[in-house]
């Protein structure tokens, strides 16, 4: 438990008196912390953390659903952003595989602490959704420190990184090296059966797929921290992630039209690459009463995705078609944040400033090459660049107030939003919207072990820049993707409203909740020539609503147990094609989590299971997972550690979509079965 409010002893050591007693005090960091408006887990001694991904460290976290392919939720909400110490970054910025791949290759090793958001206030950029806030380690302890861990899985999958900080007079510096060899198996099987809804034609198509992803990944960190006065405080700090694979995709295709047949293999070999890289000024003023944070960020994200292939027939037997292709993405994200609060007696006022401005700069190609010749020739339906401006200007303001039993978190955002969308080819698109979103937090405490809560935030959710697309896009070998440049943001609102109980032995909490939006973001499937083209359209309408729980036992110093979990009702309305389909299905989550510590050892154990669910137009199977992780500590500064992933493979994900065209079925198995064993490597 943190303690504070210790007075120091007047003990003060003079050369002529050696035997003057020294006293220090040490205390253990509290695992969890509640405040008014989020959950801090502090997860730097996590077991699983040491060798493991940030995916790992997030996935080990109550009230969290993380499935093998990377798609979060937050007590039943897939709208969740993801922050890095309290920004966002361009490698986070998008929801799907890019941030996926982020979170899988960033060491656990780093991270200090996750704060988890489930009603933001006004004061942050939440976008629609949820916060997760990943805090990584800043050490400002005298002297020099470093830690070296390492692990190694079955595959051939290795890992290797360090870390460590210096800190003398005024100056700190801290800084980290990583180096990862990681992989994943990815099992894909899909039945298309698809109606021309012009000409009435209707097919088949089936398609199925090996491989194994193998990626190497290099990380670097660098930060610098300057005490500049008692009270001002100067940082600087700056990272650079790279990855690579070259993976070898074998899709088998069976494609039937009325009495026609046609079997082959699609071989596509990559590569495909991924850096990104960020950079940051920060200064800080914390006076009595008083404090000012101050904030310059740019972050950068480049990624090439090659979709080459060759075509090997089998029926009817023809000769081999290739056809060279690739997708480049550029993401590019500065941001400017002054914050300010002021503390009186009963309140504590806050302000703040939020500009920020992301570009993205994508482009497609993809032509047939003759296979004598090696001439290419460009495909102008799915050959194609723009670039997409998202700016946004934000101003908040917030009080907090204490009276008697009564704590509340009131806050305002006014938002100034604008996208522009420059194909390579053609006209402009422009778009502005403008919001004024009010939050609220209330805490009333019943006593000192019990209190009620309530949540509210309105907001908006910005479009993806890639679904602003224009143009057509190539998918794989059934599916084609077609952007929307006219999506206007979703409109989104959450209650919240729940207890914390707290005891010697024993912390819980229950709530409920009720989240709905509008112009909510669809996709919207047709058939164009066998091929399914999928476009982002907006006017769905969803709502959700529901009960969730969680309690942690502590029956003894070396143990702990908890168990969360929730039970909610979906409901979605999506536009098919003339008619609207409406859908409602009750889904849940439950985890369950152990953690053991015993002289040198420390073990945990956390279990997940996810029910089915329903998607626009879809469904989706249960999946579930069950880590285990162990850490032995051979002496004060080197522990072996083992980490156990998925032991009963239960990542396969099942899925259904019915639409007026076309039923698609099949599954995808991103195995995350592992085990790990590896070692860390304090040097004091």
């Amino acid at each position: 438990m943190i303690l504070s409010g210790l007075a120091t002893l007047p003990l003060h050591a003079r050369a002529g008196d050696p035997d003057t007693p020294t006293v220090t005090v040490t205390a253990k960091k509290e695992a969890v912390v509640k405040r008014l408006d989020k959950t801090v887990h502090d997860v730097s001694d996590m077991p699983r953390a040491a060798n493991g991904s940030a995916q790992d460290v997030l996935q080990a976290l109550p009230g969290l659903t993380v499935t093998a392919d990377g798609r979060i939720a937050l007590k039943g909400n897939p709208q969740v952003t993801v922050l890095v110490d309290g920004k966002p970054s361009a490698a986070m910025a998008g929801a799907g595989e890019e941030r996926a791949v982020a979170l899988q290759t960033m060491s656990g090793a780093d991270i200090a602490s996750v704060e988890v958001i489930t009603n933001p206030s006004a004061a942050y950029n939440a976008n629609g959704g949820a916060i997760l806030n990943i805090v990584l380690k800043r050490k400002r302890k005298p002297g020099a420190h470093a830690q070296v861990q390492g692990s190694a899985a079955d595959h051939g999958l290795w890992n290797l990184g360090s870390s460590g900080d210096l800190t003398r007079g005024r100056l700190s510096v801290h800084g980290s090296l990583g180096l990862r060899h990681d992989g994943t198996q990815k099992i894909r099987q899909s039945a298309v059966d698809w109606v021309d809804p012009q000409d009435g034609r209707a097919g088949q198509r089936l398609q199925a797929s090996r491989v194994f992803v193998r990626r190497v990944v290099d990380s670097a960190a660098l930060g610098v921290d300057d005490v500049l006065s008692d009270t001002d405080t100067l940082s600087l700090s700056a990272r650079y992630n790279a990855r690579r694979s070259h993976p070898l995709f074998d899709v088998l295709n069976e494609d039937r039209t009325g009495a026609a047949r046609s079997v082959y293999h699609r071989i596509s070999y990559g590569p495909n690459t991924q850096s990104d890289g960020s950079a940051s000024l920060a200064y800080s003023r914390q006076a009595p009463g008083t404090a000012l944070k101050a904030m310059l960020q740019h972050s950068e994200t480049t990624t090439l995705v090659d979709k080459s292939y060759r075509d090997v027939f089998i029926e009817p037997a023809r000769a081999a078609a290739y056809s060279r292709g690739a997708t480049r993405t550029a993401r590019r994200l500065d941001q400017a944040t002054l914050d300010w609060t002021r503390a009186l007696d009963t309140h504590q006022f806050g302000m703040g400033l939020d500009l920020q401005s992301q570009l993205d700069d994508i482009g497609n190609y993809q032509a047939a090459v003759d296979p004598l010749t090696e001439t290419e020739m460009p495909d102008p339906d799915t050959t194609n660049g723009y670039t997409v401006l998202a700016t946004r200007g934000a101003a908040y303001l917030t009080d907090q107030i204490r009276h008697g039993q009564w704590e509340m978190l009131l806050g305002a955002r006014a938002e100034s939003m604008a996208l522009r969308v420059r194909p390579a080819q053609g006209p402009v698109r422009r778009a502005h919207w403008r919001a004024v979103d009010p939050s609220l937090n209330l805490k009333y405490a019943i006593n000192g072990s019990a209190a009620l809560t309530l949540g509210y935030r309105r907001s908006l959710q910005l479009p993806d820049p890639r679904d602003l697309n224009p143009f057509t896009t190539y998918v794989d070998a059934q599916n084609l993707s077609r952007g929307n440049p006219g999506l206007a943001p979703q409109r989104m609102q959450a209650w919240e409203i729940g207890g914390d109980l707290e005891s010697a032995h024993l912390n819980g909490s229950f709530g409920a909740f009720y989240r709905s939006s509008r112009d909510t973001v669809f996709d919207a499937r047709t058939v164009s020539g066998k091929v399914l083209v999928t476009a982002k359209e907006n006017g769905g309408q969803a709502r959700s609503a529901g009960v969730n729980a969680s309690l942690d036992w502590t029956p003894a110093a070396s143990l702990r147990l908890g168990m969360d979990g929730g039970i909610y009702r979906v409901s979605l309305e999506t536009p098919d094609l003339s008619a609207l389909v409406r859908q409602d299905r009750r889904s849940g989550y439950v985890n369950a989590r152990a953690a053991y510590s015993a002289g040198r050892d420390d073990v945990s154990l956390d279990a997940h299971a996810q029910s089915a669910g329903i998607t626009p137009l879809g469904r989706y199977g249960a999946t579930s997972s069950v880590n285990l992780s162990w850490k032995h500590k051979l002496n004060k500064t080197l522990s072996l550690t083992v980490n156990a992933n998925d032991l009963f493979d239960g990542s396969r994900r099942t899925y259904a979509t019915d639409s007026a065209t076309f039923r698609q079925t099949g599954f995808d198995h991103f195995v995350a079965r592992r085990l790990y064993v590896g070692f860390v490597k304090k040097i004091e």
